[in-house]
């Protein structure tokens, strides 16, 4: 039985890199741009199953050019796609043009997530955006008056220097402009960023844990107020505009990579794309693919996997699907875990489902590394 599969699609340009950004994506490469979109292409080209979601991420997939992007356009117009497919792509403010915009409409994108991050010029540029907020405005405004009638932001708070009315202002001016969609997601500071060795230098001052936990405390009652459901840690959207790709890794379904680094999981396979954007191209022209790694998920890999991403949902995961999958019951494997935290009112089991509490979903990384076998 063939399934429908998930698609990304990773674009690693950028115009300048953010401070805080641990993704595999790269500035001062323009010159790569015609080059890679013509290998990514030949990619995409033989991916020979049908397809339910397609997602562009990067890097900036709006700073690549328009001549690239023609290209991608045609292995995409080639794809076998269901007829009601969720097709997004990722742009930051400053790289959206209506050239552009007018390419992805004909492409048959019918979703965009908007990188903002926050309302304050300040905020903006000490995270090394390259945007201010009225780019931003623009931006939004623009793919409105093209058409675009499922729009996503991405916001961060717990920013250095960050105060809560700050973020309540993010949260305020941004949900008056109705997208369908917020992601909002607290900085992580991860090895390796310019973010990281300022904070090794004691030069990052972000805000306490207890001010950080009342800005996410702040952000669930806003946003159901403004009709706005949660439905994982960090995602709300309007009535049926869930984001059916991110359900794809959160349900543990199978989705195909293309393009550099690009992650990979089917058949219970794991494999993913060379990261460095020439050797991508080369190994794409001389050998047809870019995988470097292929490993089979073990069935403890599965099982973790399974539960670490079906709880960050907010309905948590299926103990039928659990047993359907696995071949086992949920309390053979997991019995001690759940009773644990059933106990401490941080895990709930409500009919067929087991889900965090709100006060389970504030520790919820502590509560996941239980769950490694």
């Amino acid at each position: 039985m063939n399934k429908d599969i998930a698609l990304y699609i990773h674009i690693p340009f950028c115009k300048q890199k953010c401070l805080y950004c641990d993704f595999p994506s790269f500035c001062g490469k323009e010159k790569q741009m015609i080059s890679y979109a013509e290998a990514l292409s030949k990619e995409l080209v033989s991916v020979d199953k049908r397809i339910k979601t397609i997602f562009v991420g990067g890097g900036t997939p709006t700073y690549l050019s328009l001549e690239a992007w023609n290209i991608i356009k045609r292995s995409i117009d080639k794809l076998n796609k269901i007829s009601d497919l969720e097709f997004t792509v990722e742009g930051n403010p400053g790289t959206f043009s209506e050239e552009k915009l007018k390419l992805f409409k004909s492409m048959g994108v019918n979703r965009l997530s908007i990188g903002l991050q926050a309302w304050q010029d300040n905020h903006l540029k000490s995270l090394g955006r390259i945007h201010s907020k009225d780019e931003f405005i623009n931006s939004f405004s623009m793919a409105r008056k093209l058409g675009f009638k499922n729009i996503n932001v991405d916001l961060m708070f717990g920013l250095p220097n960050q105060t809560l009315d700050e973020w309540q202002e993010t949260l305020e001016e941004v949900t008056r402009l109705e997208p369908e969609h917020l992601s909002c997601y607290s900085l992580i500071v991860e090895e390796g960023t310019p973010f990281y060795k300022y904070y090794e230098e004691n030069k990052l001052n972000l805000p306490e844990e207890e001010l950080e936990r009342e800005m996410y405390q702040y952000t669930l009652k806003f946003l159901k107020s403004k009709g706005y459901h949660q439905y994982e840690i960090s995602n709300f959207s309007k009535k049926n505009r869930e984001c059916k790709h991110n359900l794809v890794y959160w349900n543990l379904d199978e989705y195909l990579g293309c393009g550099s680094s690009a992650h990979s999981y089917i058949d219970g396979y794991r494999f993913r794309n060379e990261e460095n954007v020439e050797k991508y191209i080369e190994d794409i022209n001389t050998h047809g693919t870019a995988v470097i790694e292929k490993n089979k998920n073990s069935l403890k890999d599965d099982i973790e996997e399974f539960m670490f991403m079906g709880l960050r949902k907010i309905d948590g995961i299926s103990m039928k699907d659990f047993q359907k999958r696995f071949n086992v019951s949920i309390f053979n494997v997991y019995k001690d875990v759940v009773e644990k935290y059933k106990n401490k009112g941080m895990i709930i089991e409500k009919g067929d489902r087991i889900f965090l509490s709100p006060r389970g979903i504030e520790i919820s990384n502590f509560i996941m590394s239980d769950f490694i076998l």
